[in-house]
């Protein structure tokens, strides 16, 4: 039928042409993208002509005999139209406004003024701060339109007679707001209709006992992966003689008090371990934790600046003239200055330099000791003034009224404790020193009183800064799935299950990691204040607890996932690993502190977890050797991707629309073509093509559907991995 091939091509060339456009818009810049391809005629007409032939293609087939399916492809044509409603029809544009002063006119994107049948005053604008920081919370503005009071802040639109109202941007002073306008009633409605009808579809299709889903859990199918080995890092070699530090008592007292780091307040513990880190590349050096590292190169500095413990790249390595991955304090200087000093000048002014990314890294670490040695990074004294509480290190710039004769000896007590106590070590009258360090407590609690992290949250930091061992716990899972894939498939080969004394053991060890893992999110969580799902280390965390779940629940069934989910969770926490090697607990932006960014990483996390267990699935069936138990066993390996491809796409689906939602909500569009969106939208366009075999006959050939399945995840990895380190955007806080 050459309908078929109409619409399969349409399809096959939108994804070819998003694929361009992403790169046209790092090459060129996004206008140019927008120009050429989103905002174009031709590119609307290419969608729309999909949608059409699409829909004529599904009626002749009679697939509205089949309501759930018909509604499923339906609700696409919705969005669609939704979406051609809103780029013809809506209108886009900002408004400012002043304390005391009333406006009845936006600026349009296209720089055209219009009117608004009504006129806006700025009653009041607030910066929301967290508690006893600077840093911002929420934005909120009070307008008053006509007679009604709308209340305007980053994730709550305020609405008026169609119009739409978003927070983006104030005036230094706080005597002025920006407002993003949106009117678009119609193409709004029409969109989130579609979601709604998407939404529900899937979910009838995953519960209905006609469609494909429920035939394939009928079966009874076999799993199981083969992949990579695996290497661990090696640490630099130890000196004989380490350099100087506290007693670890004294150094762990030092450890809580609190300070202001990250823009939160926070145990000392807590930036002392982000120090060792950062420099070293683990939380401990020689033995000795994080606060004896942290307070040993604040106290005793000469004894720290010769030790090899700051990790460098081989291209950093080069240019301080140094052999190895460590350095010490001293290989970054000799006689004639910083090393660094001159190939930083050319990357300032915009030269390329080989390996740029690996001498910024260095650099970044010797400002860092740059600001621990002048004082500048320990931020532990609080000042309160008036109704604000600002934090400063010993190094900064006090307000004027602490110079006053009155406040003289709070001023002393800021400038010069911190050198008291370096005395007194220097001495090793470490009494002297935890006197000194209760009294800076003291003084906290006192000036930064109702501010401070509850004493629950505070110790529940510390304790996650002493607990995470994730590094051991990805090897050691990685490690079980390569040995684990060798002695499964030896078993599924000859038609055999696993002894209850291998699975139940493996079974306890899933138990036991999933308990772990979740008491870390958890905690995480309770620690930050939001659910932990912000950035990359976060979500490859979340992403492998889910494929721990998943392991659990389906290895009855499916009895060779097993190796799979040891596997996968241990190169997932790898990946968690190597993407943060200091991970941070930070405050929320103010435009993520939205229920429905949490629910939008969950569903994509868990998509990309299946979509894995269909590669691996893949790799198997093609190195699945020549045996009377052949056909058997890669159909069994069919069925099992297709079962998981299901729920993989309808997560993802799910999960890209919620995330239109939330931008909806947060920024006035639902869809803005970021690069990250672009290729969540190329991966789901992929991921559905394998569940169309009826229309598409060589993927109804095992060994060419599982070869798809594998060249498919490689969209995945470009737009968790890829989007962030190559095409950048918006989205890229998110990697």
């Amino acid at each position: 039928m050459k309908l078929k091939y109409i619409v399969f091509t349409l399809f096959t060339l939108i994804i070819v042409v998003l694929i361009g456009a992403s790169f046209i818009e790092k090459i060129e810049g996004t206008p140019t993208a927008f120009s050429l391809v989103y905002d174009s005629l031709w590119f609307t007409i290419l969608w729309g002509l999909m949608a059409v032939v699409g829909m004529v293609y599904i009626i002749r087939r009679k697939l509205f005999k089949r309501p759930i399916t018909f509604a499923l492809h339906l609700s696409f044509v919705f969005i669609l139209i939704g979406a051609g409603i809103t780029h013809f029809f809506g209108i886009q544009g900002s408004t400012h406004i002043r304390k005391g002063e009333t406006t009845d006119y936006y600026i349009t994107s296209d720089h055209k003024i219009n009117k608004f049948p009504f006129t806006l005053s700025l009653v009041d604008f607030q910066v929301e701060n967290y508690p006893g920081t600077m840093s911002a919370m929420d934005y909120v503005s009070i307008i008053k339109a006509e007679d009604k009071k709308l209340q305007i802040s980053m994730n709550h639109i305020g609405q008026h007679r169609g119009y739409r109202f978003y927070q983006s941007g104030y005036d230094e002073d706080g005597e002025g707001t920006m407002l993003s306008v949106a009117y678009d009633p119609w193409g709004i409605g029409m969109t989130y209709t579609g979601y709604g009808l998407l939404f529900l579809s899937m979910l009838m299709f995953l519960i209905s006992p006609n469609e494909g889903f429920r035939k394939l859990l009928k079966n009874k199918t076999l799993v199981t992966t083969c992949l990579l080995v695996l290497t661990s890092c090696i640490p630099a070699s130890a000196q004989e003689k380490g350099p100087r530090v506290l007693p670890k008592d004294v150094a762990e007292q030092l450890g809580n008090l609190y300070t202001y780091y990250n823009g939160r307040i926070c145990p000392l513990q807590s930036i002392a371990k982000d120090f060792t880190t950062k420099l070293y590349g683990k939380a401990s050096y020689k033995g000795y934790t994080p606060e004896q590292v942290f307070w040993g190169w604040i106290l005793f500095p000469t004894t720290w600046t010769e030790e090899p413990m700051i990790k460098v790249k081989s291209q950093a390595a080069q240019a301080i003239g140094i052999k190895g991955s460590y350095a010490s304090y001293l290989d970054f200087h000799d006689t004639k200055g910083y090393k660094l000093e001159d190939i930083m000048n050319q990357l300032h002014s915009g030269q390329e330099v080989d390996g740029a990314q690996a001498i910024h890294e260095a650099d970044e670490k010797m400002n860092i000791l740059l600001m621990l040695f002048n004082g500048q990074l320990l931020k532990i004294y609080p000042y309160k003034s008036e109704d604000e509480i600002r934090w400063f290190s010993q190094a900064d710039k006090l307000p004027e009224e602490l110079e006053s004769e009155e406040n003289k000896e709070q001023w002393f007590f800021i400038k010069k404790t911190q050198d008291y106590m370096a005395e007194q070590a220097v001495q090793e009258n470490y009494n002297k020193v935890l006197e000194i360090a209760s009294k800076i407590l003291k003084y906290q609690k006192q000036e930064a009183e109702g501010t401070l992290p509850s004493n629950r949250v505070f110790h529940a930091e510390k304790q996650y800064n002493t607990i995470d061992y994730t590094r051991p716990m990805a090897m050691a899972f990685a490690t079980i799935g390569i040995i684990l894939f060798f002695i499964y498939v030896r078993l599924w080969i000859k038609d055999k299950k696993p002894s209850k004394k291998l699975s139940v053991p493996l079974c306890i060890i899933l138990v036991l990691a999933i308990l772990y893992l979740g008491y870390l999110i958890g905690l995480r969580g309770y620690i930050s204040g939001h659910l932990p799902l912000t950035n990359g280390y976060e979500t490859m965390q979340f992403m492998a607890f889910c494929t721990l779940i998943l392991t659990l629940l389906l290895y009855r069934r499916y009895t060779l996932i097993m190796p799979y989910g040891f596997l996968l969770t241990g190169l997932t926490l790898l990946v968690n690993m190597m993407g943060q090697s200091n991970p941070q607990i930070t405050l929320l932006m103010p435009v993520l502190a939205s229920p429905l960014l949490s629910i939008h990483v969950c569903v994509i996390m868990l998509a990309y977890s299946l979509m894995a267990f269909c590669l691996f699935n893949g790799i198997t069936a093609l190195l699945l050797p020549k045996t009377p138990m052949y056909d058997k066993q890669i159909g069994q390996l069919t069925r099992m991707s297709k079962l998981m491809l299901y729920p993989a796409l309808f997560c993802l689906t799910a999960g890209i629309f919620i995330g239109a939602i939330w931008a909806n909500v947060s920024w006035g569009r639902y869809w803005g073509w970021d690069p990250k969106e672009v290729w969540a939208l190329i991966t789901m366009m992929v991921y559905a093509v394998p569940l169309h075999q009826a229309s598409i006959p060589f993927l109804r050939n095992p060994k060419w559907f599982h070869l798809y399945m594998i060249l498919a995840f490689l969209s995945v990895l470009f737009t968790y991995f890829g989007v962030n380190f190559v095409l950048g955007g918006m989205h890229s806080y998110a990697g």
